[in-house]
């Protein structure tokens, strides 16, 4: 049994370790999440303000209506539509907003290539500054906000950014840890946030892992409605 004590001690010690940084970790994990969640809007409120541009991201129930609706209440000179399917044309967004069609035609232009939130932001970025755009109202659901505001942080630290959260109807309807399905959204929305952060510090230090690895491209996808990307 002596002999036997000092590793008994090394082996204790290690697992006191372990536990500690373990605890430390979900810790973290759980005050971080406690944060993003403080950060998803329960109710849609108008900007405060107006801005150059509107940039809507593709993939959630009434993103690109309310982005147009906002479009047609004069808080933007132009739209941009990020993530659209290849195969769609304005026309198919016209069809399905009648009531906006004139907007749609003088001011509204579609980007084909975007095919994640990192994606999304670089061509805002790119066509923000072919306007010289210094402010743009960026539109998602609210459970993508977050990591959207990181991204277009990054891509364009030098235009002001005003959030304009869509809040979707089982949002509204029931709480998000009451809905399986929302709650494994919010968790998997959490973990993509959480990943887009540490990316974009570790490029800030100049380490760029490239493309966001946690979203497949949109050619996977191609079984969604014209409109949707996979954000």
């Amino acid at each position: 049994m002596t002999e036997r004590g000092p590793a008994y001690v090394w082996l204790a010690r290690s697992r006191a370790l372990v536990s500690a940084v373990l605890a430390i970790v979900f810790a973290a994990a759980g005050i971080g999440f406690l944060a993003f969640l403080s950060q998803l809007r329960e109710a849609e409120a108008r900007p405060d303000r107006k801005a150059d541009g509107i940039v809507v991201l593709t993939g959630g129930s009434s993103r690109v209506s309310d982005a147009v609706e906002l479009l047609a209440a004069g808080y933007g000179k132009r739209l941009l539509i990020s993530g659209v399917h290849p195969a769609s044309a304005a026309s198919d967004i016209s069809r399905a907003l009648p009531e906006n069609q004139s907007f749609i035609r003088c001011c509204v232009d579609l980007d084909h290539s975007a095919q994640n939130t990192q994606g999304n932001a670089e061509q805002a970025r790119l066509w923000a500054r072919e306007r010289g755009f210094r402010s743009v109202i960026v539109v998602t659901s609210n459970y993508h906000m977050p990591r959207a505001i990181v991204e277009f942080s990054h891509a364009m630290p030098d235009v002001v950014l005003i959030p304009y959260a869509v809040v979707g109807e089982k949002w509204r309807d029931e709480p998000w840890w009451a809905n399986g399905t929302t709650m494994r959204l919010v968790l998997s929305e959490y973990f993509k946030y959480v990943a887009a952060e540490v990316r974009v510090r570790l490029a800030a230090l100049g380490l760029d892992f490239g493309p966001e690895l946690s979203e497949p491209p949109a050619s996977v996808l191609s079984h969604r409605p014209a409109t949707a990307q996979v954000n």
